[in-house]
């Protein structure tokens, strides 16, 4: 009989690599992780990618939407992390406009969430997605409307959730 040992430790492995001709097939199988809604496959498979090719651009980009795609699950380590994604980006344009979606989809989860005040939360992510979309029109010169099929998206959820800014007296009170 063969006997289990316990171990406290978390087992460590050394991570296979891919081969650099798999690339591509590998990128398609993250987005369509990504559609199946199930974004840790995706980050999984870009880490790879990126382990191999530092430098791949949709890699990052599927891996920063990736971890957009758990700010429900882990906000804060997803959003740090899509944040240094974004402005790792090569060109200014993509820096802008996926900073723009990681705060939307930060305003997604706030509006989500039942924690209070997270209505006023959303409102401030989607503002402030609106305004790197502003800023990624300026700079796309109206190359393709994304960043305003964006911008408008943020405008109509503000408008139908009836979001608003936090009143600067809700502070006050917390604090009372």
């Amino acid at each position: 009989m063969r006997t289990v040992s316990q171990s406290t430790e978390t087992p460590q492995f050394e991570l296979k690599p891919l081969s650099k001709d798999s690339i591509d097939a590998a990128l398609d199988k993250a987005e369509h992780y990504r559609f199946l809604n199930q974004p840790r496959l995706a980050e999984s498979i870009c880490l790879d990618v990126l382990e191999i090719d530092r430098e791949n651009q949709k890699a990052a980009i599927v891996l920063l939407l990736a971890l957009t795609d758990q700010f429900k699950q882990s906000a804060t380590r997803a959003a740090k992390r899509a944040l240094e994604l974004a402005n790792s980006l090569k060109d200014e344009y993509s820096k802008i406009y996926y900073t723009g979606i990681i705060h939307e989809r930060q305003g997604a989860a706030a509006l989500s969430s039942s924690l209070p005040g997270a209505d006023f939360d959303a409102y401030m992510w989607y503002r402030e997605a609106m305004q790197f979309y502003e800023k990624a029109n300026e700079i796309n010169k109206g190359e393709n409307n994304d960043p305003i099929l964006r911008w408008n998206t943020c405008a109509r959820i503000i408008m139908e959730s009836h979001l608003r800014e936090r009143p600067s007296d809700d502070y006050q009170a917390m604090l009372e």
